[in-house]
């Protein structure tokens, strides 16, 4: 059954939904699962792999999160999920800095993060899970970031 955090919502939409599913170190499981969501019609538009011995856990941020919620669940794949705080980086590395600079000085802790495909805009996007993501949003908001929200990323 899987553990889901609270989606969390803004003005602005619902945050950026990630998915995290423990995969078998095996050759061709990453490939399977990413093929039975394009099946589904779903693009997954950021991915990290974390390997280990035994198995392999691959988080994914989808653009249709409630029909991968949907799939997995009726598939039996077992999962989490949570909501993640994306970030756009119009200058990918003076950005990226001062993104980090700003949370940093608000004393608040990114957990982990990955950048995501450039399918919003075409500019780079940062997946951060951050400790509190509405006070990380608050604080990159009122430092000019831009935010980007599920809608953005869903088609």
């Amino acid at each position: 059954m899987p553990i889901d955090d609270e989606i969390v919502t803004s003005a602005s939409g619902p945050a950026v939904r990630q998915f995290s599913v423990m995969l078998q170190n095996r050759a061709g499981a990453l490939a399977a699962l990413l093929k039975l969501l394009r099946t589904s019609h779903i693009e997954v538009v950021g991915l990290s792999v974390q390997d280990a011995r035994d198995a392999t856990i691959a988080r994914l941020v989808v653009s249709d999160p409630e029909q991968t919620q949907h799939l997995f669940l009726e598939k039996g794949i077992p999962h989490t999920s949570c909501d993640l705080l994306v970030v756009e980086l119009k200058d990918s590395s003076t950005n990226l800095l001062q993104c980090l600079d700003h949370l940093m000085a608000a004393e608040t802790n990114v957990d982990f993060c990955y950048p995501l495909l450039p399918c919003y805009r075409g500019t780079a996007m940062l997946a951060m899970h951050v400790e509190d993501l509405e006070f990380a949003y608050s604080v990159l908001n009122t430092a000019g970031f831009t935010m980007i929200w599920q809608t953005d990323l869903s088609r």
